[in-house]
């Protein structure tokens, strides 16, 4: 063994002696109730109207699609987690699967979304509080300074709530869901009080078109990761970052997590249903069937608060006051929740050996990682600035989770090859079908986010990528600390002007054709040619001379990476030349580009699965906890 291994071993052991640490006090319901807790939020108050205005009754079919997508993903997730149930899990499995740099780059995408649903779901709670007091948000309906002094002290709440303790959050939690799973039910049957068929067949006045779909099929798709529909599924992974802080993780982890997203598929689908079928066009002062017109006015500040109280009954307006009270609880009750999860998130990363080992240090008195905690609230917050409203941060949230959720379709056939002794509590049946189709459903949602929003995403991961070189390479990978400082600060600095660049060459023209004055899809394709070039060179380059001066050990962890490279830049590509994209003439029709996209990610899978490796990691791992020193069944044995 080499030089290297000392280290290694001071990496696992470390997380492993924190794990210990950590208070084991979560019960099967807490782990349900802190799914739906997460699941439960401002998804279900914003949604229905962005999802209305971005598809019509179309989005109803997109809640069903998201809903099952989902579903395929948290059931390879359920195998995985039963078998190495962690805190902070989605970030450590693929640095056991693939390594450092893709489960560097799978863990920084994932602390960027989990660090921001805090303060997405204090933006909501600002939001609806605006109804009564209107300075809270600005004429633009972003927050006001006061509404972001308020939401502060909210995160700060949120904080304290966590600091006391897992024991307690989850019963704490557990009540509030009870809470706020009564109200979306009661609210659907007030709904149906008022509902007209009619809604579902009117004739949009914009594009001509009537039924189901009147604003076309893509934006069905495209309403799935932006329209805030994904991000309200999305609290499902609640119970696989708490699974190290169960009582019986293995048994309870995974049926906590599939749960939790068959209850919300029925709850979220017959919200939308009855919201559509309970707008009254001439009372919001909207033209009939104008469904792009729900993007302003009252029901697009507060939904089902004004189409409660527009309905002109005093029962259904008292009714809507408890929206308002709930607009409080749901949005906090995940705030909170997620303020635990990006703690373990933090914490995770440091256990990986991405960032510094301090984030591992266990309160003696409340058994949390005090220090993740804090790091997690101050980043929040931080994120106010640049995403000073909840339409505007949901899109981003949505895609970049999901883009991490690829790994775990991977890893449950990676796993199974390289850790076939590990006992698994759960078995995914059929993983030969459900594991790739949660892995093509995840880039799928990742696509659907539009070229706009990819282009948010994957700057504010690729920018990240100098991390790795600073805190991880010299020490993991035989590199020595000049030359690997020197390689992520030219990579940051090329990533940063490129992507100035491409927001320059095609962003803005995609701005200024929003508004009328249309330049040729030629100065764009010319545009965005020459900034694709440039970033897969500073992409890929890097990555190579890497693995080329790396020791030979630590070679694997890079060539490992090249799949996940290609995803991003692959979904990149054909999004702009799609109907999710800039040009006026997409070169790529609905929906062949989908078809394009199923085709290259069925490739992209199986060159994942063959990348995942036997890492040192998850080896040392086995060693230290006795992990997979279980004998499996025979009904186990050799089964995909």
């Amino acid at each position: 063994m080499t030089t290297d291994k000392p280290t290694m071993e001071t990496d696992q052991r470390i997380a492993a002696e924190s794990d210990k640490k950590l208070r084991k006090a979560l019960t099967f319901q807490d782990l349900f109730f802190m799914s739906m807790g997460g699941i439960i939020g401002s998804g279900w108050l914003y949604a229905v109207d962005k999802g209305a205005y971005l598809a019509g009754p179309g989005a109803i079919l997109s809640w069903i699609i998201g809903g099952i997508i989902v579903l395929f993903i948290a059931l390879n997730y359920a195998e995985i987690s039963g078998a190495i149930p962690r805190s902070g899990a989605i970030v450590r499995y693929p640095h056991l699967s693939h390594g450092g740099y893709t489960g560097f780059i799978l863990g920084w995408a994932y602390l960027l979304s989990a660090v921001t649903v805090p303060t997405i779901e204090a933006e909501a709670v600002i939001g609806y509080a605006a109804v009564y007091i209107p300075s809270l948000l600005t004429p633009t309906g972003v927050l006001s300074a006061v509404g972001t002094l308020l939401a502060i002290i909210l995160m700060v709440a949120f904080f304290f709530l966590n600091y006391v303790g897992v024991k307690f959050l989850g019963r704490f939690n557990t009540v509030i869901t009870w809470w706020k799973f009564v109200l979306p039910v009661l609210t659907f049957l007030f709904l149906l009080g008022v509902f007209h068929v009619s809604n579902f067949t009117l004739t949009d006045p914009k594009t001509g078109m009537s039924g189901f779909a009147p604003l076309g099929w893509a934006p069905v798709f495209l309403a799935i990761p932006t329209g805030g529909i994904v991000f309200a599924y999305l609290g499902f992974r609640q119970a696989l970052e708490f699974g190290g802080e169960a009582k019986n993780p293995q048994r309870d982890v995974p049926r906590a997590t599939i749960y939790s997203v068959l209850a919300a598929m029925g709850i979220y689908t017959v919200l939308q249903i009855a919201f559509i079928g309970a707008i009254r066009w001439a009372a919001g002062g909207y033209t009939v069937g104008d469904w792009a017109s729900l993007s302003a006015g009252p029901l697009h500040t507060a939904p089902l608060y004004n189409a409660l109280g527009e309905t002109g009954i005093a029962a259904f307006a008292a009714f809507a006051v408890l929206l308002l009270v709930d607009a409080w609880i749901s949005p906090s009750g995940t705030g909170w929740i997620y303020t635990g999860t990006a703690t373990r998130t933090f914490y995770g990363l440091s256990a990986d050996g991405y960032l510094p080992k301090g984030l591992l240090r266990i309160s003696e008195k409340t058994k949390i990682p005090v220090f993740s905690l804090i790091a997690a609230v101050v980043v929040g917050i931080i994120f106010l600035a640049p995403f000073p409203s909840w339409y505007l941060l949901v899109g981003f949230i949505s895609g970049t989770t999901v883009f991490t959720y690829i790994l775990g379709p991977l890893a449950v056939h990676i796993f199974r090859r390289t850790a076939s002794n590990i006992k698994r509590p759960f078995r995914l049946p059929a993983a030969w079908l459900i594991a790739p189709l949660g892995f093509v459903g995840a880039t799928l949602i990742v696509y659907w986010s539009g070229y706009v929003g990819l282009f948010y995403i994957w700057t504010a991961i690729f920018l990240g990528l100098p991390i790795f070189y600073l805190l991880y390479a010299p020490r993991r990978m035989g590199i020595s600390f000049g030359l690997s400082t020197a390689l992520g600060i030219v990579q940051f600095i090329l990533i940063a002007v490129i992507s100035y660049l491409g927001w320059v060459w095609t962003n803005m023209n995609y701005l200024v054709n929003a508004v009328g004055s249309a330049l040729p899809d030629s100065v764009m394709i010319r545009g965005f040619t020459e900034y694709f070039v440039l970033l897969v060179l500073v992409l890929y380059v890097p990555a190579l001379l890497t693995q080329i001066v790396a020791k030979k050990e630590s070679k694997q962890v890079m060539k490992a990476s090249y799949w996940l490279l290609t995803v991003a830049v692959f979904t990149y590509a054909v999004s702009f030349f799609s109907v999710f994209g800039p040009l006026q003439k997409p070169i790529l029709a609905f929906p062949w580009d989908n078809v394009i996209i199923i085709i290259g990610m069925m490739l992209l899978y199986g060159w994942g699965v063959i990348s995942g490796y036997r890492t040192e990691d998850i080896q040392e791992l086995q060693e230290l906890e006795g992990i997979g020193t279980a004998e499996e069944s025979p009904s186990e044995v050799g089964t995909q």
